[in-house]
């Protein structure tokens, strides 16, 4: 076998070892986005998939337990126990009302293990008596400053 066959054999295999690094890479880091309620629909390899899933922390529910964090997300009247295991601190806006995003895969017995979790402050959107979105208030600044004045130069 010359040095050509060799350098091409041996390009080949790296180049097909590339690729094929890549395809796994791309397949896995993968993540399907899915309502609670379609997560009852889902069958085969749906299942398994990395996804996320939206909802409202259900009050009451976050329970803090050695290695893990359970709560209760809720939407449209469908509920799903998760359970945290990531290793990140949970965001200062994840409170029972707050609206969250799971990140993680589903379990047999219809638990859903997240490792990242998402959320938002619900106090932040909710709606006036009147049905209104509410209004930010605007900034109050309690410190004007006046611009200096110039002076010319004194003759």
């Amino acid at each position: 076998m010359n040095a050509r066959t060799k350098f091409s054999i041996g390009a080949v295999i790296i180049v097909g070892t590339l690729v094929w690094l890549g395809w796994v890479g791309a397949s896995q880091s993968k993540t399907y986005y899915h309502t609670i309620n379609e997560l009852q629909s889902l069958q085969g390899a749906a299942l398994h998939q990395r996804m996320r899933v939206s909802g409202n922390v259900e009050d009451g529910s976050i329970k803090r337990l050695p290695g893990r964090i359970d709560f209760v997300l809720t939407e449209e009247g469908k509920t799903l126990p998760v359970s945290y295991v990531g290793d990140a601190p949970l965001p200062d806006t994840f409170k029972g009302g707050a609206q969250a995003l799971a990140e993680g895969k589903l379990m047999p017995d219809g638990r859903f293990v997240a490792e990242q979790i998402q959320a938002k402050c619900a106090s932040k959107y909710q709606a006036t008596p009147g049905g209104e979105p509410a209004e930010p208030s605007p900034a109050k600044s309690t410190t004007q400053v006046q611009p200096a004045s110039v002076a010319g130069p004194r003759s």
